[in-house]
């Protein structure tokens, strides 16, 4: 039998194939593989082998080194110092001759005129100081007036109390008391004119005489203040 002449003759070779073709096949092959690779990685036995003998690789990384802080600029260096300036040399002094002064004429001041004759001031009058007579002295104030022991008459009167003290050591006696009655009738002011020559009895008819009360005295229908003598008596039969 003949061979198919649409197959191609044995131990013919591949170059037959066209440049692109080729190409294309070997891609094809290339994908095939890769696929083929990732589908073996993703079963966990075959990760777990090759992270056993997959190599651990070390970078060295040399430690970072600070920057050096920058140098300092040089001083700058100071301008030269300008040189003082010397003052110009003083300008000559030309002197010339004094000219001579004119002496002027001698000035002679006519005389004054004739002023009439001032009048005198007249003198100033002469002042005298009289002096008034000094005014009168005021007339003394009128002497306290003595009411009688007979115009004295009492409101509410002394109520003696007679000192225990004494009625135990038998004192006894007259008191003459000086009262001041006012225009009211009211004891202004009480003294002793004569003692009964006990202490104790003279304070108690003092007392007795502040808390008494008088009617008023009346001169020409007036009343009138005055000094009156009253006596209290202390009597021990009494």
């Amino acid at each position: 039998m003949n061979p198919s002449p649409n197959l191609p003759a044995l131990g013919a070779s591949s170059d037959a194939l066209p440049a692109g073709q080729r190409r294309a096949v070997v891609a094809a092959i290339l994908a095939l593989h890769g696929v083929a690779g990732w589908a073996v990685l993703q079963l966990p036995a075959v990760r777990e082998a090759l992270a056993d003998v997959a190599p651990i690789f070390v970078s060295l990384i040399a430690p970072e080194v600070p920057p050096k802080p920058p140098e300092p600029a040089p001083p700058r260096p100071e301008p030269p110092r300008p040189m003082p300036k010397l003052p110009p040399p003083p300008a000559p002094v030309i002197t010339a001759p004094p000219l001579p002064v004119p002496v002027p004429a001698a000035f002679v001041a006519p005389p004054p005129p004739e002023l009439p004759p001032v009048p005198e001031a007249p003198a100033p009058p002469v002042v005298v100081d009289v002096q008034a007579p000094p005014a009168p002295p005021p007339p003394p104030p009128p002497a306290p007036k003595t009411i009688p022991a007979s115009a004295v008459q009492y409101l509410v009167a002394p109520a003696v109390e007679y000192p225990r003290l004494s009625r135990r050591a038998n004192e006894q006696g007259r008191v003459m008391v000086r009262v001041y009655i006012d225009e009211a009738g009211l004891p202004r002011s009480v003294q002793i004119s004569q003692s009964s020559g006990h202490v104790r009895l003279d304070e108690a008819a003092v007392a007795a005489v502040q808390k008494a009360r008088f009617k008023p005295y009346t001169e020409n229908g007036q009343p009138t203040a005055g000094w009156a003598y009253t006596p209290i008596d202390f009597d021990l039969e009494k």
